[in-house]
Protein backbone atom coordinates (compact mmCIF):
# COMPACT_ATOMS: atom_id res chain seq x y z
CA UNK A 1 0.00 0.00 0.00
CA UNK A 2 1.34 3.40 -0.81
CA UNK A 3 0.34 5.95 2.03
CA UNK A 4 0.74 9.65 1.75
CA UNK A 5 1.20 10.84 5.62
CA UNK A 6 1.03 14.30 5.65
CA UNK A 7 2.63 15.99 9.00
CA UNK A 8 5.10 13.24 9.58
CA UNK A 9 7.98 15.16 10.93
CA UNK A 10 5.68 16.21 13.70
CA UNK A 11 5.35 14.51 16.96
CA UNK A 12 2.43 12.00 16.57
CA UNK A 13 2.96 11.78 12.51
CA UNK A 14 6.70 10.40 12.90
CA UNK A 15 5.67 7.83 15.80
CA UNK A 16 2.83 6.94 13.09
CA UNK A 17 5.89 6.22 10.55
CA UNK A 18 7.72 4.04 12.59
CA UNK A 19 4.78 2.28 13.48
CA UNK A 20 4.12 1.46 9.54
CA UNK A 21 7.16 0.25 8.91
CA UNK A 22 7.39 -1.94 11.93
CA UNK A 23 4.18 -3.05 11.33
CA UNK A 24 4.29 -3.58 7.60
CA UNK A 25 7.13 -4.75 5.50
CA UNK A 26 5.24 -4.24 2.05
CA UNK A 27 3.78 -0.14 2.78
CA UNK A 28 5.28 2.68 0.96
CA UNK A 29 5.36 6.03 2.70
CA UNK A 30 5.56 9.26 1.35
CA UNK A 31 5.42 11.89 3.62
CA UNK A 32 4.53 15.76 3.24
CA UNK A 33 5.55 18.32 5.81
CA UNK A 34 5.77 21.70 5.87
CA UNK A 35 8.74 21.92 8.35
CA UNK A 36 7.42 24.67 10.90
CA UNK A 37 9.10 24.30 14.08
CA UNK A 38 7.33 21.62 15.59
CA UNK A 39 8.37 19.41 12.34
CA UNK A 40 11.91 17.73 12.76
CA UNK A 41 13.34 16.03 10.02
CA UNK A 42 15.98 14.01 12.62
CA UNK A 43 12.78 12.03 14.03
CA UNK A 44 12.95 9.78 10.84
CA UNK A 45 16.48 9.50 10.15
CA UNK A 46 17.08 5.97 11.04
CA UNK A 47 13.60 5.39 8.61
CA UNK A 48 15.12 7.78 6.14
CA UNK A 49 18.53 5.71 6.48
CA UNK A 50 17.13 2.13 6.26
CA UNK A 51 14.20 2.80 3.27
CA UNK A 52 15.14 6.09 1.98
CA UNK A 53 13.97 6.64 -1.85
CA UNK A 54 13.06 2.59 -1.88
CA UNK A 55 9.64 2.95 0.74
CA UNK A 56 10.07 6.29 2.18
CA UNK A 57 9.90 9.61 0.71
CA UNK A 58 10.13 13.12 2.20
CA UNK A 59 8.77 16.31 0.52
CA UNK A 60 8.49 19.65 1.99
CA UNK A 61 5.71 21.06 1.48
CA UNK A 62 2.07 22.62 2.58
CA UNK A 63 -1.34 20.58 2.45
CA UNK A 64 -2.99 23.81 1.41
CA UNK A 65 -0.54 23.95 -1.91
CA UNK A 66 -3.35 23.05 -4.63
CA UNK A 67 -0.22 22.22 -7.16
CA UNK A 68 1.75 20.09 -4.90
CA UNK A 69 -0.43 18.04 -3.58
CA UNK A 70 -2.36 16.65 -6.77
CA UNK A 71 1.22 15.93 -7.97
CA UNK A 72 2.02 13.86 -5.17
CA UNK A 73 -0.74 11.88 -5.32
CA UNK A 74 -0.49 10.86 -9.16
CA UNK A 75 3.50 10.49 -9.06
CA UNK A 76 2.99 7.85 -6.29
CA UNK A 77 -0.05 5.89 -6.75
CA UNK A 78 -1.06 6.93 -4.02
CA UNK A 79 -4.04 4.46 -2.21
CA UNK A 80 -4.62 6.32 1.48
CA UNK A 81 -3.73 9.67 2.96
CA UNK A 82 -3.49 9.98 6.56
CA UNK A 83 -3.90 13.91 7.66
CA UNK A 84 -1.87 14.58 10.74
CA UNK A 85 -0.74 17.80 9.52
CA UNK A 86 -2.51 20.65 11.57
CA UNK A 87 -1.35 23.38 13.63
CA UNK A 88 -1.50 22.38 17.55
CA UNK A 89 -1.03 24.06 20.02
CA UNK A 90 -3.93 26.03 22.04
CA UNK A 91 -1.70 28.95 23.48
CA UNK A 92 -0.40 29.38 19.86
CA UNK A 93 -3.95 29.47 18.16
CA UNK A 94 -5.19 32.47 21.03
CA UNK A 95 -1.82 34.27 20.34
CA UNK A 96 -2.59 34.57 16.26
CA UNK A 97 -5.38 31.82 14.83
CA UNK A 98 -4.44 32.93 11.59
CA UNK A 99 -2.20 30.06 10.60
CA UNK A 100 -4.76 27.67 12.41
CA UNK A 101 -7.25 28.26 9.54
CA UNK A 102 -5.23 28.32 6.98
CA UNK A 103 -3.71 24.73 7.63
CA UNK A 104 -6.17 23.05 9.25
CA UNK A 105 -9.58 24.10 7.45
CA UNK A 106 -7.82 25.46 3.89
CA UNK A 107 -5.12 22.78 3.84
CA UNK A 108 -7.87 19.80 4.89
CA UNK A 109 -10.03 21.08 2.29
CA UNK A 110 -7.47 21.31 -0.23
CA UNK A 111 -6.16 17.94 0.73
CA UNK A 112 -9.92 16.27 0.60
CA UNK A 113 -10.44 17.98 -2.97
CA UNK A 114 -7.32 16.75 -4.39
CA UNK A 115 -7.54 13.04 -2.95
CA UNK A 116 -11.69 12.89 -3.92
CA UNK A 117 -10.13 14.12 -7.79
CA UNK A 118 -7.44 11.57 -7.60
CA UNK A 119 -9.79 8.92 -6.70
CA UNK A 120 -8.34 7.82 -3.42
CA UNK A 121 -9.42 4.61 -1.40
CA UNK A 122 -9.27 5.95 2.02
CA UNK A 123 -8.86 8.76 3.70
CA UNK A 124 -8.42 9.32 7.60
CA UNK A 125 -8.50 12.70 9.59
CA UNK A 126 -7.04 12.69 12.58
CA UNK A 127 -8.76 14.77 14.79
CA UNK A 128 -9.14 15.59 18.75
CA UNK A 129 -11.15 15.21 21.46
CA UNK A 130 -10.77 19.27 21.45
CA UNK A 131 -13.73 19.64 19.59
CA UNK A 132 -16.48 18.21 22.01
CA UNK A 133 -15.78 21.20 24.12
CA UNK A 134 -15.56 20.24 27.95
CA UNK A 135 -17.17 18.27 30.43
CA UNK A 136 -18.24 18.85 34.17
CA UNK A 137 -17.20 16.56 36.88
CA UNK A 138 -19.14 13.24 35.18
CA UNK A 139 -19.48 11.62 31.45
CA UNK A 140 -17.39 11.06 28.65
CA UNK A 141 -17.51 12.31 24.81
CA UNK A 142 -18.95 9.84 22.32
CA UNK A 143 -19.10 9.61 18.81
CA UNK A 144 -22.57 11.32 19.20
CA UNK A 145 -21.10 14.44 21.44
CA UNK A 146 -22.25 17.35 19.79
CA UNK A 147 -19.19 19.52 18.58
CA UNK A 148 -18.74 22.44 20.78
CA UNK A 149 -15.08 24.06 20.47
CA UNK A 150 -13.96 26.50 22.70
CA UNK A 151 -10.36 27.79 21.51
CA UNK A 152 -9.43 28.96 17.47
CA UNK A 153 -7.51 25.75 17.24
CA UNK A 154 -10.37 23.32 18.51
CA UNK A 155 -12.57 25.29 15.80
CA UNK A 156 -10.26 25.01 13.14
CA UNK A 157 -10.09 21.41 13.92
CA UNK A 158 -13.69 21.15 13.90
CA UNK A 159 -14.36 22.53 10.71
CA UNK A 160 -12.06 20.13 9.30
CA UNK A 161 -13.85 17.77 10.75
CA UNK A 162 -17.31 18.90 9.22
CA UNK A 163 -15.56 18.95 6.06
CA UNK A 164 -14.27 16.25 5.57
CA UNK A 165 -17.60 14.75 7.07
CA UNK A 166 -19.14 16.77 3.96
CA UNK A 167 -17.02 15.29 1.65
CA UNK A 168 -18.08 11.96 2.54
CA UNK A 169 -21.97 12.48 2.22
CA UNK A 170 -21.96 14.62 -0.66
CA UNK A 171 -19.32 13.15 -2.81
CA UNK A 172 -19.88 9.42 -0.82
CA UNK A 173 -15.72 10.43 -0.70
CA UNK A 174 -14.28 7.31 1.30
CA UNK A 175 -13.56 9.39 4.26
CA UNK A 176 -12.80 8.41 8.18
CA UNK A 177 -12.23 10.78 11.17
CA UNK A 178 -10.45 9.88 14.33
CA UNK A 179 -10.48 12.01 17.74
CA UNK A 180 -8.07 11.04 20.37
CA UNK A 181 -7.40 12.13 23.86
CA UNK A 182 -4.22 14.16 24.57
CA UNK A 183 -0.93 12.23 23.22
CA UNK A 184 2.34 11.65 25.41
CA UNK A 185 5.61 9.84 24.29
CA UNK A 186 8.57 10.31 22.20
CA UNK A 187 9.09 12.83 19.78
CA UNK A 188 6.78 15.59 21.09
CA UNK A 189 8.23 19.35 20.91
CA UNK A 190 8.68 20.80 24.45
CA UNK A 191 5.81 23.18 24.52
CA UNK A 192 3.41 20.45 25.57
CA UNK A 193 2.68 20.15 29.08
CA UNK A 194 4.68 16.64 29.65
CA UNK A 195 7.99 17.87 27.78
CA UNK A 196 7.83 20.98 29.21
CA UNK A 197 7.64 20.09 32.77
CA UNK A 198 10.50 17.99 32.30
CA UNK A 199 12.53 20.38 30.66
CA UNK A 200 12.11 23.25 33.02
CA UNK A 201 12.15 20.54 36.05
CA UNK A 202 15.34 19.59 34.56
CA UNK A 203 16.67 23.28 34.89
CA UNK A 204 15.19 23.66 38.18
CA UNK A 205 13.14 26.34 36.96
CA UNK A 206 9.43 27.15 38.17
CA UNK A 207 6.68 25.10 36.13
CA UNK A 208 3.80 27.01 35.04
CA UNK A 209 0.36 25.60 35.98
CA UNK A 210 -2.71 27.53 34.54
CA UNK A 211 -5.77 27.97 37.25
CA UNK A 212 -5.82 25.86 39.94
CA UNK A 213 -4.05 22.83 38.59
CA UNK A 214 -7.50 20.48 38.29
CA UNK A 215 -8.16 20.80 34.36
CA UNK A 216 -8.69 16.97 33.67
CA UNK A 217 -7.10 15.22 30.45
CA UNK A 218 -7.90 11.64 29.60
CA UNK A 219 -3.68 10.93 28.64
CA UNK A 220 -2.97 7.86 25.56
CA UNK A 221 0.30 7.18 24.67
CA UNK A 222 1.45 8.04 21.28
CA UNK A 223 1.56 4.54 20.14
CA UNK A 224 -1.36 3.15 20.84
CA UNK A 225 -2.62 6.56 19.42
CA UNK A 226 -1.12 5.14 16.07
CA UNK A 227 -2.21 1.49 16.39
CA UNK A 228 -5.85 2.83 16.43
CA UNK A 229 -5.13 5.36 13.61
CA UNK A 230 -3.98 1.80 11.45
CA UNK A 231 -6.96 -0.43 12.88
CA UNK A 232 -9.12 2.94 11.58
CA UNK A 233 -7.53 2.36 8.06
CA UNK A 234 -7.60 -1.41 7.75
CA UNK A 235 -10.71 -2.09 9.47
CA UNK A 236 -12.61 0.96 9.97
CA UNK A 237 -16.12 1.88 8.06
CA UNK A 238 -16.32 4.78 5.83
CA UNK A 239 -18.12 8.10 7.27
CA UNK A 240 -17.71 7.00 10.83
CA UNK A 241 -16.36 8.23 13.80
CA UNK A 242 -13.82 7.15 15.51
CA UNK A 243 -13.06 8.45 19.39
CA UNK A 244 -9.35 6.79 21.00
CA UNK A 245 -8.77 6.96 24.98
CA UNK A 246 -6.25 5.97 26.92
CA UNK A 247 -8.62 5.24 29.85
CA UNK A 248 -6.13 7.66 32.04
CA UNK A 249 -7.96 10.65 33.49
CA UNK A 250 -5.53 12.90 35.17
CA UNK A 251 -6.01 16.43 36.41
CA UNK A 252 -2.84 18.68 35.32
CA UNK A 253 -1.50 19.15 38.24
CA UNK A 254 -1.09 15.17 39.34
CA UNK A 255 1.29 14.82 35.69
CA UNK A 256 3.26 17.27 37.01
CA UNK A 257 3.95 16.36 40.40
CA UNK A 258 4.51 12.99 39.01
CA UNK A 259 7.28 14.05 36.59
CA UNK A 260 8.85 16.22 39.55
CA UNK A 261 8.91 12.94 41.55
CA UNK A 262 10.54 10.85 39.02
CA UNK A 263 13.41 13.39 39.02
CA UNK A 264 13.33 13.52 42.65
CA UNK A 265 12.45 17.56 42.19
CA UNK A 266 10.73 19.70 44.85
CA UNK A 267 7.16 20.76 44.33
CA UNK A 268 8.11 24.49 45.23
CA UNK A 269 9.27 24.24 41.45
CA UNK A 270 5.36 24.20 41.07
CA UNK A 271 4.06 28.39 39.82
CA UNK A 272 0.18 28.87 39.45
CA UNK A 273 -0.47 31.19 36.95
CA UNK A 274 -2.90 32.90 35.57
CA UNK A 275 -5.96 30.17 33.54
CA UNK A 276 -5.84 30.73 29.61
CA UNK A 277 -8.88 31.75 28.18
CA UNK A 278 -11.23 29.07 27.18
CA UNK A 279 -9.63 26.47 28.69
CA UNK A 280 -11.55 23.13 28.72
CA UNK A 281 -12.03 21.82 32.38
CA UNK A 282 -12.20 18.31 31.67
CA UNK A 283 -11.93 15.75 28.83
CA UNK A 284 -12.69 12.29 28.70
CA UNK A 285 -12.91 9.63 25.92
CA UNK A 286 -15.48 6.45 24.82
CA UNK A 287 -13.93 4.31 23.02
CA UNK A 288 -15.93 1.37 23.24
CA UNK A 289 -16.94 2.02 20.08
CA UNK A 290 -13.30 1.85 18.27
CA UNK A 291 -13.45 -1.49 20.59
CA UNK A 292 -16.31 -2.98 19.17
CA UNK A 293 -15.75 -2.53 15.40
CA UNK A 294 -11.63 -2.18 15.39
CA UNK A 295 -10.74 -4.43 18.08
CA UNK A 296 -9.08 -0.95 19.73
CA UNK A 297 -7.73 -1.04 23.35
CA UNK A 298 -4.52 1.03 24.93
CA UNK A 299 -2.10 -1.36 25.46
CA UNK A 300 0.12 1.21 27.83
CA UNK A 301 -0.90 2.29 31.23
CA UNK A 302 0.05 5.87 32.10
CA UNK A 303 2.60 5.27 35.10
CA UNK A 304 4.41 3.00 32.17
CA UNK A 305 3.91 5.15 29.63
CA UNK A 306 5.40 8.66 31.60
CA UNK A 307 8.21 6.06 32.54
CA UNK A 308 8.70 4.96 29.05
CA UNK A 309 8.30 8.96 27.94
CA UNK A 310 10.22 10.65 30.58
CA UNK A 311 13.45 7.59 30.04
CA UNK A 312 13.28 8.79 26.06
CA UNK A 313 13.64 12.38 26.92
CA UNK A 314 16.82 12.07 29.68
CA UNK A 315 18.44 9.68 26.82
CA UNK A 316 17.81 11.95 24.08
CA UNK A 317 19.01 15.75 25.98
CA UNK A 318 20.59 16.34 22.59
CA UNK A 319 17.57 16.29 20.57
CA UNK A 320 15.83 18.78 23.09
CA UNK A 321 18.75 20.83 22.36
CA UNK A 322 18.28 21.07 18.94
CA UNK A 323 14.77 21.85 18.72
CA UNK A 324 15.49 24.69 20.98
CA UNK A 325 18.39 26.14 19.02
CA UNK A 326 19.49 27.09 15.61
CA UNK A 327 21.49 23.81 15.78
CA UNK A 328 18.50 22.50 13.99
CA UNK A 329 17.69 25.17 11.52
CA UNK A 330 21.54 24.55 10.21
CA UNK A 331 20.80 20.99 9.98
CA UNK A 332 17.64 21.72 8.03
CA UNK A 333 19.43 23.64 5.52
CA UNK A 334 22.63 21.10 4.92
CA UNK A 335 19.84 18.19 4.36
CA UNK A 336 18.47 20.03 1.78
CA UNK A 337 21.98 21.02 0.10
CA UNK A 338 22.77 17.82 0.43
CA UNK A 339 19.85 16.42 -1.42
CA UNK A 340 19.39 19.60 -4.55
Amino acid sequence: MNILVTGGCGFIGSNFIYYLFEHYSDVKVINLDKLTYAGNLKNLVPIEKKYGDKRYFFIRGCIADRELVPQILKKFQIDAVINFAAESHVDRSINDPAPFITTNINGTQNLLEASRQAGIKRFIQVSTDEVYGSLGPEGLFSEETPLAPNSPYSASKAAADLLARAYYKTYGFPVIITRCSNNYGPFQFPEKLIPLAFLKARQDEPIPIYGDGQNVRDWIYVLDHCQGVDLALQKGEIGRVYNFGGNAEKPNLEVVKAILDFLGKPHTLLKFVQDRPGHDRRYAMDFSLASRELGFKPSVDFKKGLELTLNWYLKHQDWISEVQSGEYQNFMRNWYKDRT
